[in-house]
Formats: C-alpha cells, sequence, structure tokens
C-alpha cells in the first residue's frame, strides 16, 4: 500500500502556485514539490493530485493499493463524484479519468489540514520556487 498525501498553495494576487506531494512506501517517505501552472488554489489542488499520479505512473507503481489524501474538499469531491459545474476544473477532471483507470486500487480521503503539515511545507516550498521564477 502506498500512501500520498498532496497539497497545494497558491499566492492569487501574482497568479503563483506551487504543490507538495509526500509519499510513503514500504517505510519509505519521498517528498517532492513543484512549481505549478494553476492560477487558482482549487486548480492547483487538482493539479497537484495529478502530478502525484504521474510519479506514480513514472515509477510503474500502478499494482499498488493507493490511498490518496488531500485537504481539499472541493478536489476530492469533484474527483470522487466525476462531475463539476465549473468549466475551469473540466480539463483536471477528464485528466484524471484518463489516470485512474491505469491503477489496480486508487482511494481518494479528504483529510483535514492538521493531518497534512508535510505536504503543506512542500507546498510552500514550491510556491516559493514560483515566486522566485517571477
Amino acid at each position: 500500500m502506498i500512501k500520498i498525501f498532496t497539497d497545494a498553495a497558491t499566492n492569487p494576487q501574482l497568479k503563483k502556485s506551487g504543490g507538495g506531494i509526500v509519499i510513503i512506501k514500504d517505510q519509505e517517505q519521498i517528498q517532492l514539490n513543484y512549481i505549478l501552472t494553476a492560477g487558482s488554489n482549487h486548480e492547483a489542488e487538482l493539479e497537484i493530485i495529478l502530478r502525484a499520479l504521474d510519479y506514480l505512473i513514472e515509477k510503474d507503481w500502478r499494482n499498488d493499493s493507493i490511498l490518496l489524501y488531500s485537504d481539499s474538499k472541493t478536489a476530492i469531491k469533484i474527483l470522487d463524484q466525476n462531475s463539476t459545474k465549473n468549466n475551469l476544473f473540466l480539463s483536471y477532471l477528464k485528466e484524471f479519468n484518463q489516470k485512474s483507470p491505469l491503477f489496480s486500487l486508487l482511494v481518494l480521503q479528504w483529510i483535514p489540514e492538521s493531518k497534512n503539515k508535510g505536504a503543506d511545507h512542500l507546498a510552500r516550498q514550491g510556491l516559493q520556487k514560483a515566486l522566485k521564477n517571477r
């Protein structure tokens, strides 16, 4: 079983975002941070979930059971319910629907921010990198 924790941090005035991923596999912890292209926080939360799936696909960890945690209720709801009324989120949903069947078991779960400190810290690092690249 692989546990994934994702989070995004956004500066709305500058429309810059960063994302963080913590992966726990076989008692090992992998920490990743990224500069994201998304302008809004909800878009960034969706983008970092997709980046996490890309990482798992790249490592060929698709046959493991995946528990993916996010503190974004909006992102988890969109992906779990497979629907959104917001056109900004449609491309993320479409991409998720292309990638999620590649996994033998993928479970999405909302968690409170207080349980997601590691991914939050990495997301802030990603945002700082994005702000330096202005």
